[in-house]
């Protein structure tokens, strides 16, 4: 292949500069890389955030946009920025691979108030984890990428997944209108973008394999699988509508206490422990027939 030629040519924004080439060099689509992170489909972009002025890179059919940091002038660096992607074209380097052209799956994500105003849920049009997961804390967070890119907000408290929704408790700083749209974003192009979400030996690092929940199962005795059963089939599905969850901690035989654990948005909710205690509590009663039964919701 002959040599590429590329011209520098300035922009109506002094800390970007084009740099176009006289042949093409994408079929027709644009790009944006903000990181080199961002740019891992494209070889050339992340060459260029190597060179410590780079602040983004834009790639279109014929040229190379450069966004600068105001560490350097361009006349100071321009020269050797467009002989270096000269050089790299030239030799055949791959500007993007096939996996940056391929078209993204078109995701939504909507946000759904619950019954605790301290949590919010968001919903997509695909299914996010296989199971149910709770994270406290960045630190508990560390299966999962998402919840923990969640915990770089410093508004959140608690990030709750369960297959296609994920349920965001904030702290008290700041109200949901202010925070709504951004984190709706945040997780829609996060997905979109084909992001881990959470990490292929989470289930097994957490305990939560098929294998793992079966075997706690069927360790249980019979009074306690049926509590489990009831709460699988009448409770889940309600509460899960509402963003949360109710987990079988124990049953006592000898005190007829369950013990319950409230996650999601039912955990912390003002009407929830009452509620969900005293509506549990007159099921399990009903359905086990046993008027001695009491419940003990939990907090996570």
């Amino acid at each position: 292949m002959p040599k590429t030629k590329i011209t520098i040519v300035p922009t109506s924004n002094e800390a970007i500069l084009k740099f176009e080439a006289d042949r093409f060099l994408t079929n027709h689509n644009s790009f944006e890389f903000n990181n080199i992170d961002d740019a891992k489909h494209s070889p050339l972009a992340q060459q260029l955030f190597y060179l410590p002025f780079v602040k983004k890179v834009y790639i279109a059919s014929n040229f190379v946009a450069i966004e600068r940091y105001n560490i350097v002038e361009w006349n100071d660096v321009q020269d050797e920025v467009a002989k270096q992607i000269e050089d790299y074209i030239s030799n055949d380097g791959i500007i993007v691979t096939e996996e940056a052209v391929k078209p993204k799956a078109a995701v939504t994500v909507y946000a759904e108030s619950t019954p605790n105003p301290s949590v919010l849920k968001f919903v997509c049009n695909k299914v996010l984890v296989p199971g149910l997961y709770e994270f406290t804390s960045i630190e508990e967070a560390k299966p999962s990428p998402l919840a923990t890119a969640l915990f770089q907000f410093p508004f959140v408290k608690n990030v709750f997944m369960e297959k296609n929704f994920i349920s965001i408790t904030k702290f008290d700083i700041i109200e949901w209108e202010e925070i709504t749209l951004q984190l709706r974003e945040f997780i829609k192009s996060y997905v979109e973008d084909g992001k881990t979400i959470l990490n292929d030996d989470a289930p097994k690092q957490l305990n939560k394999t098929e294998e793992a929940i079966e075997q706690k199962f069927e360790a249980l005795d019979d009074t306690s699988k049926n509590i489990v059963n009831i709460l699988e089939e009448y409770v889940k599905p309600a509460v899960a509508s509402d963003g949360g969850n109710i987990e079988f901690k124990s049953y006592d035989e000898n005190t007829k206490k369950v013990e319950v654990l409230l996650q999601g948005a039912c955990s912390g909710c003002p009407s929830s422990t009452f509620t969900l205690k005293n509506g549990i509590e007159s099921m399990l009663r009903e359905m086990l027939n046993d008027a001695a039964i009491t419940v003990d919701a939990i907090n996570n």
